[in-house]
C-alpha cells in the first residue's frame, strides 16, 4: 500500500496550478448517458474516481476514448443496453448514484446498487427517490439495490427536505426529458450544479435558475452532443491556500475560482493571511503567528465541510483557542485522533471541536480515513517538526491529482512511497 512520506519544516513558495473539478467532471460524465452520440468534456483530472466511473460507463455499453495527459474524455453511449449499475462497481464511490436519474429518463427502467464512499456520515438517497416518486417513478428497493421504472416521468414540484448537490443533479439529470415542468426547491448552489446546468442547456434542455435554491427544469424530447471544459476545483485550490498560510508560505495558485471560496477567503484573512488577486490566479501570502478562528461548515456558499480538516490543521498551530462546528456530515472528525497522534490539542465536544492551538507538531506515523483526512494530514505533516508518514492514501488519490508532485515543486520535501 503506498505511502506518503513528508519532512516537515519547508515554506512553500512558487507557483501551482488547480486541476479540473471531480465533482464537476462525475455529474457531466453521467449527462452523457442522455444523448447517444460523443460528448467531450475537457479538463478531466487523473483521479481514481474518475477511473471508477468510467468503469461504471463502460458495464453500462458506453464507449469511451480518455486521454489522461491532454485531460480529453471523450464518451459514446449509443450502445448502452444494460441500465444497471451493479454493487461492485458502486461501493466504492457515492457518485455513482448519479446514472440512476438518465438512465430511467432515457432507457424507462434503472436499476442502482445503494451507493458506497468515504465513511463519513450517513449520506441517504431517499431525497432522491423521493423526488423521481414525484415524478411518477414506481420505486422497488431490495438486496441493497433501487429499481426505478417510469414509461415517461412528469413535472412535478419537488421539496429537498435537505440541501444535497447529488440529489438536486440527480433530478436535474432526470427531468430533462419528463413532460412539463419540474421545479427544485431548497436546491443546492454548489458552483458544481451550475456546471452541469450549463452544459445541460448546450445540449438543449431548458434549465433557469441553477445556483440558487428554486431550479426550474422545462422538459425536452430531445439533447444534442456537446464539448464542455470543466470549472477548476475549488476544493484543491482551497487546500493550496491553507497550505500556503499555514506554512508562511507565498504561493500564486493558478486557475483558483477565487468567487467559490468566499468563506475560506474571509477565514484565512482572518487567521492573518493576505489574499491578493493577480491576473489568472490569486498569491496566498502566510503570517507568523497564525491567529485562531472559529469555523462551523454550512453548505455552499458558507464554508465547505470538505475544507473543515484542512482548516483544523492549520488551527493547531495557531495562537489560541478555536472551535470548529462540523454540521453537515455527523462523523466528520475521523482525523482528530491522528492529529493528536502528533501532539494536537483537540477535544471534541458532540459536533465540535475544540483546538488549543500548540508550538510545534510531531512528525508520526499516520492513518488517513478518508479523502479530505487524507489532505489535513499531509498539511499537518508539512508544519511538523521530522517525518510524518500517511499511509492509506488511496482516499487521497480519489480526489486529489498528483498533490504529492505539485507540493513538490513548491519547495515541499515530500515524496510518494511505492508499496
Amino acid at each position: 500500500m503506498d505511502k506518503i512520506i513528508i519532512e516537515g519544516g519547508n515554506r512553500l513558495i512558487g507557483e501551482v496550478e488547480v486541476s479540473g473539478a471531480k465533482n464537476a467532471v462525475l455529474p457531466l460524465m453521467a449527462a452523457s448517458l442522455l444523448v447517444e452520440d460523443w460528448n467531450t468534456i475537457t479538463n478531466v483530472p487523473r483521479l481514481k474516481d474518475i477511473e471508477t466511473f468510467k468503469v461504471l460507463l463502460g458495464h453500462l455499453g458506453s464507449e469511451i476514448i480518455h486521454d489522461p495527459e491532454s485531460g480529453v474524455l471523450k464518451i459514446r453511449t449509443r450502445s448502452v443496453k444494460t441500465p444497471e449499475a451493479p454493487y461492485d462497481l458502486v461501493k466504492t464511490m457515492r457518485a455513482s448514484i448519479l446514472v440512476l436519474g438518465p438512465l430511467v429518463s432515457r432507457f424507462k427502467v434503472a436499476r442502482v446498487s445503494l451507493p458506497g464512499g468515504c465513511a463519513i456520515g450517513a449520506r441517504p438517497v431517499d431525497l432522491h427517490i423521493k423526488g423521481l416518486k414525484k415524478m411518477g417513478a414506481d420505486i422497488r428497493i431490495d438486496h441493497g439495490y433501487v429499481t426505478v421504472r417510469a414509461e415517461r416521468l412528469k413535472g412535478a414540484k419537488i421539496y429537498l427536505d435537505t440541501t444535497t448537490v447529488t440529489g438536486t443533479e440527480n433530478l436535474m439529470l432526470a427531468a430533462v426529458h419528463a413532460d412539463g415542468a419540474t421545479v427544485i426547491e431548497n436546491a443546492a448552489l454548489e458552483p458544481e450544479v451550475v456546471c452541469l446546468a450549463d452544459a445541460l442547456n448546450r445540449m438543449g434542455a431548458r434549465i433557469r435558475g441553477a445556483g440558487t435554491d428554486t431550479i426550474r427544469i422545462d422538459g425536452v424530447t430531445e439533447l444534442k452532443p456537446v464539448e464542455v471544459r470543466v470549472i477548476p476545483d475549488r476544493i484543491e485550490a482551497g487546500t493550496f491556500m491553507v497550505a500556503a498560510a499555514m506554512t508562511k508560505g507565498n504561493v500564486f495558485i493558478k486557475d483558483c475560482p477565487y468567487n467559490h471560496l468566499d468563506s475560506l477567503n474571509m477565514k484565512l484573512k482572518e487567521a492573518g493571511a493576505q489574499i491578493l488577486e493577480e491576473e489568472g490566479g490569486v498569491r496566498v501570502l502566510g503570517d507568523y503567528p497564525v491567529r485562531s478562528v472559529d469555523v462551523k461548515t454550512i453548505p455552499y456558499p458558507g464554508f465547505p465541510t470538505d475544507m473543515q480538516a484542512q482548516m483544523m490543521s492549520m488551527m493547531c498551530t495557531a495562537g489560541g483557542l478555536s472551535v470548529i462546528t462540523e454540521t453537515v456530515f455527523e462523523n466528520r472528525f475521523m482525523h482528530v485522533g491522528e492529529l493528536q497522534r502528533m501532539g494536537a490539542d483537540i477535544t471534541i465536544d458532540g459536533r465540535c471541536a475544540i483546538v488549543r492551538g500548540v508550538r510545534a507538531l510531531s512528525g508520526a506515523p499516520l492513518m488517513a480515513t478518508d479523502l479530505r483526512a487524507s489532505a489535513s494530514l499531509i498539511l499537518a505533516g508539512l508544519v511538523a517538526e521530522g517525518r510524518t508518514e500517511v499511509s492509506r492514501i488511496y482516499h487521497l488519490d480519489r480526489g486529489y491529482e498528483r498533490i504529492e508532485e505539485k507540493l513538490k515543486g513548491l519547495g515541499a520535501k515530500i515524496e510518494r512511497q511505492r508499496a
